[in-house]
């Protein structure tokens, strides 16, 4: 087993393009780290490079303790499941599992008995003899796995492998790989623009944007303590509201105000420090919409911070309802988009109301308007 150093690589592309700046990171040995974000982020450029299928430009790549910046993809102890899985058609599923043993000349008795046991992790035991035509999506999948559980690598590097299979067989396999990372016992590297595969799945998720990493953090801490504006959108569904608001004092308390709306910020919020430098300025607000309620409780319990608004649109989700709404001042706070709450399934609230929602201001996040960063959470 191993763990993965990457110090200030770089990935640049004749003409000057960038696609990976400056990427610092430690990964711990059996640690399942995801690399999350939109496409053209350089998530699979970083894979590709740690796999020696990219040339690094800059910088030092550590697989353990040896430096492999010139070693050949073939030695550097890792295998690679790719998003089309990349099976040879005319060979059974033991074949293509034993492939990359054989080429190892690794005897018969050896190759039957890591083949079986990968067959039996992965409950494809019954399908060694068929041909990849004769399988499904998901079980391809687990083939594809196979291969590279049975050639025991220090590192699976994986690239958006379920992104071929349909909704619900991507969660049932999601689950699957948590399971096969824990019984494997390997360090893995995930690569996804799924951010709820890479909120179920990892210890820590690097969340990357034009090329550099934004944040590294534990999937709860990337949710309840994003730096910037990108990963607090980026992670979470429906994902954060964003609303610029000015930031007044009124007394000895500290409100968010917009159009005619306006929201108290709670003690422990206003009293914080970091927030005195930006009394009287525009800021933007964070706020989840499952901290949005329209239920008679919260509107008392949190009446400094109710405000009125418009249904505009109601998805019922059976469990939830996501509330789309239109308010006063939603072309300057919100470049004209809705506000989404997540309430209740119990909520009577429907397209064209008016309703009151209160906002649960103790979860508030508070963003610089300029440099997107996180003042305070």
């Amino acid at each position: 087993m191993a763990s993965l150093s990457l110090k200030h690589i770089f990935k640049r592309y004749l003409g000057g393009v960038v696609a990976v700046s400056d990427f610092c990171l430690e990964i711990k040995d059996k640690e399942f780290l995801v690399l999350v974000g939109p496409s053209g982020c350089g998530k699979s450029t970083t894979l590709r490079m740690i796999a020696g299928l990219e040339e690094i430009s800059e910088g030092e790549l550590y697989i353990g303790d040896r430096l492999v910046n010139d070693i050949a993809p073939k030695d550097r102890d890792i295998a690679m499941v790719f998003q089309n899985y990349a099976l040879y058609p005319h060979m059974t599923v033991f074949e293509n599992m034993a492939f990359g043993l054989k080429l190892r000349k690794v005897p018969k008795e050896e190759i039957k008995r890591r083949v079986e046991e990968a067959a039996r992790i992965l409950d494809i035991e019954h399908l060694l003899e068929r041909r990849p035509k004769a399988l499904s999506g998901g079980q391809k999948q687990r083939v594809a796995l196979g291969r590279a559980i049975v050639r025991n690598p220090a590192v699976f590097l994986l690239d958006e492998p379920l992104s071929n299979l349909d909704a619900k067989l991507r969660a049932s396999m999601r689950t699957e790989l948590t399971k096969i990372h824990q019984k494997v016992g390997t360090t893995f590297v995930y690569v996804t623009h799924d951010q709820t595969e890479a909120m179920t799945m990892a210890t820590r998720i690097v969340v990357m944007k034009d090329g550099l990493i934004q944040q590294v953090d534990t999937p709860q801490n990337l949710y309840d303590l994003p730096v910037n504006i990108f990963v607090a959108g980026f992670i979470g569904t429906p994902q954060m509201n964003f609303i610029t608001c000015t930031l007044e004092k009124k007394g000895e308390d500290l409100y968010l105000t917009w159009g005619k709306n306006s929201v108290k910020l709670p003690a422990d919020k206003a009293n914080n420090p970091a927030l005195k430098e930006y009394i009287g300025q525009q800021v933007v607000a964070g706020i989840r919409p499952e901290c949005i309620h329209d239920e008679p409780m919260y509107l008392q319990n949190m009446a400094d911070s109710v405000i009125d608004a418009s249904v505009e649109v109601t998805e019922l989700m059976g469990a939830e309802i996501y509330l789309y709404l239109g308010f006063d001042g939603q072309e300057d706070a919100t470049n004209g988009k809705n506000i989404i709450a997540r309430v209740s399934s119990r909520s009577k609230a429907r397209a064209g109301d008016s309703i009151q929602v209160a906002f649960d201001t103790s979860r508030v996040h508070i963003f610089d308007k300029d440099t997107e960063k996180c003042i305070i959470h």
